[in-house]
């Protein structure tokens, strides 16, 4: 406990921000509402951040709370991450740190909370999603085994984002249930967000232009690592290019190792050509939230035709911009999107096409889904998931004092 009383509680913001991509986006909610919430100054917070985004966390927007920002000059996964961390984090003197990903060092002595977004390691152990030779890969896969086993294991209390995610950790790792709460995530606001200031100013067909996107699209927002399924994306809509040519596919994401991949598997369904104009599949490479709620509000239909989530933020950030969502209908997403989503089955380029010929030609049935859309993110608050998390938090405190004192 701190020197003025207050429980001093940390929390691992190295993903905090746009440099942790969907990971960052769940931190830095849970991190500056948690904080927002604690109007009666119950708790003294101590952040945790990297080099990269220390200058994103800005202690003085949280009034009359006790706020401190600690660099944490350390990578993800790697050696320096388990050795040197728990370092950082014991000069703290903390009474509980909150791990809003598996990656908890081994030797960190401080009770924690963790959060499990998806168990996609042991369910997709491929080369294919990593640059690392086989002999590296597989010893990384080793090491993520036992860091996960782990930290569930010694976690006071664990949460996730899916009852499926739950499941999978109960049968996969035999925790008993009572230990795991189940939290889902909120939906952003785009015209909230800190680098969507003017996206009442922005030009709707200057912002398509500078993206080559004309007339009517597919929209997919993400990664392009292997599960995400992009390869059968772009040959499911080789078979949509038969009959509607008019039709173009939009790829929204910063490029990497992967998306180069996807680009290969393009150029040979010539589908895309480099500095083509005119290729029927666009790739944007990172986009801007401003930006990006415009490409979400023109695109007929939000495709995410991913093997697996934990929970599935993008389609849900597509409802919330009135785009309809064109879904898998694998893991968590039946659970997240109910009925407020098309589906399809992700491994069979007829069930694309059939389902998609489904709303094409049906206006009517395309606001259906805008409709649902729009009402089914209405469940998804980040001030409530923040809210709840900080009761887990509390309740853990709670269970620690009353066993103390007996």
């Amino acid at each position: 406990m701190s020197k003025n009383n207050l429980i001093k509680i940390g929390i691992d913001a190295r993903f905090y921000g746009p440099l942790g991509k969907g990971l960052g986006r769940y931190v830095q909610e849970i991190t500056d509402n948690i904080i927002a919430i604690d109007k009666e100054g119950q708790f003294e917070f101590v952040v945790f951040l990297s080099k990269q985004n220390y200058d994103e966390f800005f202690p003085h927007q949280f009034k009359d709370r006790q706020v401190k920002k600690v660099l944490a000059d350390v990578s993800w996964y790697g050696l320096k991450e388990q050795i040197v961390f728990p370092f950082i984090i014991g000069k703290e003197k903390l009474d509980l740190i909150h791990f809003p990903h598996f990656n908890v060092p081994i030797f960190c002595f401080c009770p924690f909370i963790l959060t499990i977004h998806d168990l996609i390691l042991t369910k997709f152990p491929s080369k294919r999603a990593s640059t690392l030779n086989t002999f590296k890969y597989w010893f990384k896969h080793l090491m993520y085994r036992l860091v996960i086993k782990s930290a569930l294991y010694r976690a006071k209390k664990i949460i996730t984002v899916s009852n499926f995610t739950k499941e999978d950790i109960i049968k996969q790792f035999k925790i008993k249930k009572e230990k795991i709460t189940v939290i889902y995530e909120g939906v952003a606001n785009l015209e909230k967000d800190r680098d969507s200031l003017f996206v009442a100013k922005l030009d709707k067909e200057e912002t398509l232009m500078n993206f080559n996107v004309v007339g009517s699209y597919l929209l997919y927002v993400g990664n392009a690592y292997p599960h995400k399924n992009l390869d059968f994306l772009l040959q499911s809509f080789l078979q949509i290019q038969k009959k509607y040519s008019d039709f173009r596919l939009v790829l929204v994401g910063k490029e990497d190792y992967f998306y180069r991949q996807i680009k290969k598997e393009a150029i040979r369904l010539n589908l895309w050509q480099e500095n083509n104009k005119n290729s029927s599949v666009v790739f944007t490479d990172y986009v801007p939230d401003s930006q990006l709620k415009i490409l979400y509000n023109e695109a007929f239909l939000y495709v995410f035709p991913s093997l697996y989530e934990g929970f599935g933020l993008p389609p849900l950030e597509a409802m919330a911009n009135n785009c309809p969502v064109f879904s898998s209908n694998q893991a968590s997403l039946p659970e997240v999107l109910g009925d407020s989503a098309l589906y399809f089955d992700p491994k069979n380029k007829d069930s694309f096409l059939n389902q998609f010929e489904k709303i094409v030609n049906d206006n009517e049935l395309r606001e259906k889904y805008v409709k649902l859309g729009k009402e089914k993110v209405k469940k998804f608050n980040w001030w409530e998931c923040a809210r709840e998390t900080l009761d887990v938090y509390q309740n853990y405190l709670k269970e620690k004092n009353k066993s103390e004192k007996l």
